[in-house]
């Protein structure tokens, strides 16, 4: 029998079973694509701009009211880059000087003074939280064993009073409010065994801060850190500035300008934030070599600050010598909104990266 004439085996039906994987497998396949943060995708994924003004320019194409962005590279005058708007009711334009609040960023200025008050003798990283505060020793779990490096290090247990229920939707306005939000209440964990980020450890840092140094923290990094090396651009409240000077700051579905709430941080331009950053980074900030090394022993050389209405990334890329400032005053707690924030900051060191090319 020739080939040609060879009955051709029939084909097996597929199972049900296989249908049924199958169907399964593209519901799955169209899920997983509708649950893919394509703004982020796309902001990513964007071919790069030539010019770091053009990459600053998009970020109001991509749900930010204003932007402010800060290069400072070795070898090049700084230069300051803005988008968007100050203020967009009133639609003033970005700008440069704006003020703007620094949120967790004020960290970095916390942990330096700790560090100094350590270098001169009125502090010990080794005493515990009830050595120095004894009427906290019964009202914060393990107060007798945390000590003060472990509280600047995000080791200490101490609950976090803005992860407490529904925080952001009625901030309180002060810090002895914010601070009963976790008192009497259990330790996250046992000190030193895990780090949990928690602004309530740098609440009592500043406390600490004023007791030692017999002033107020700002007070105490006014004279010791901002005058000398000229930052004068930098404030330590919203009721010590022009509220004018203030970048207007939003939250996404939320009309108000945020400006005027009192998150109890710092505000400075972008140019005095990269100042302090270069001078915390090349060591210029510090008194001797021994106050810096207690100073790497402890904390971190950049951060990052969110509050609603504010968002910043403060960074310093060894490589490129370079220290870049990023604010933004839109925020969505629920979107993918800092994701957005990210890719847009590492796109301008990307140029900055092609440039030095």
């Amino acid at each position: 029998m020739s080939a040609s004439n060879r009955s051709k085996a029939p084909k097996k039906p597929v199972s049900n079973a296989k249908k049924i994987f199958r169907i399964v497998l593209l519901v799955c396949t169209a899920i997983s694509l509708y649950f893919v943060p394509w703004s982020v995708v796309w902001a990513y994924l964007q071919p790069l701009p030539d010019t770091i003004q053009e990459q600053v320019d998009d970020a109001t194409n991509k749900g930010f009211d204003g932007i402010i962005v800060y290069v400072d590279q070795k070898g090049k005058a700084p230069k300051t880059y803005t988008a968007g708007y100050h203020n967009t009711e009133k639609k003033i334009p970005a700008r440069p000087d704006a003020l703007f609040k620094i949120a967790s960023n004020d960290k970095l200025y916390t942990a330096l003074a700790i560090a100094k008050l350590v270098r001169s003798g009125k502090l010990s990283l080794d005493k515990t939280l009830a050595d120095y505060f004894p009427e906290l020793a019964d009202r914060i779990e393990h107060a007798d064993k945390i000590t003060i490096k472990m509280m600047v290090q995000h080791r200490s247990g101490i609950p976090n009073y803005t992860n407490t229920y529904m925080y952001w939707a009625n901030p309180k306005d002060n810090d002895e409010e914010r601070l009963d939000l976790v008192l009497d209440t259990p330790a996250s964990f046992e000190p030193d065994t895990d780090y949990e980020y928690s602004n309530t450890n740098y609440l009592l840092l500043s406390y600490l801060i004023e007791k030692a140094s017999g002033t107020t923290r700002f007070e105490y990094l006014k004279k010791e850190v901002l005058t000398p090396l000229g930052l004068n651009n930098t404030y330590g409240s919203i009721h010590d500035v022009d509220m004018d000077d203030v970048m207007s700051g939003y939250y996404v579905g939320y009309d108000a300008d945020l400006k005027t709430d009192d998150n109890d941080c710092m505000l400075a331009t972008a140019e005095d934030l990269g100042k302090f950053l270069r001078a915390l980074n090349e060591g210029t900030v510090f008194t001797d070599q021994k106050e810096r090394d207690i100073y790497s022993s402890i904390y971190r050389y950049d951060h990052t600050g969110l509050i609603p209405g504010y968002q910043s990334i403060s960074r310093y890329d060894k490589e490129l010598d370079a220290v870049v400032i990023q604010f933004t005053n839109t925020v969505n707690f629920e979107g993918y909104n800092w994701n957005i924030s990210e890719v847009l900051y590492n796109r301008v060191i990307k140029l900055l990266e092609k440039e030095k090319s």
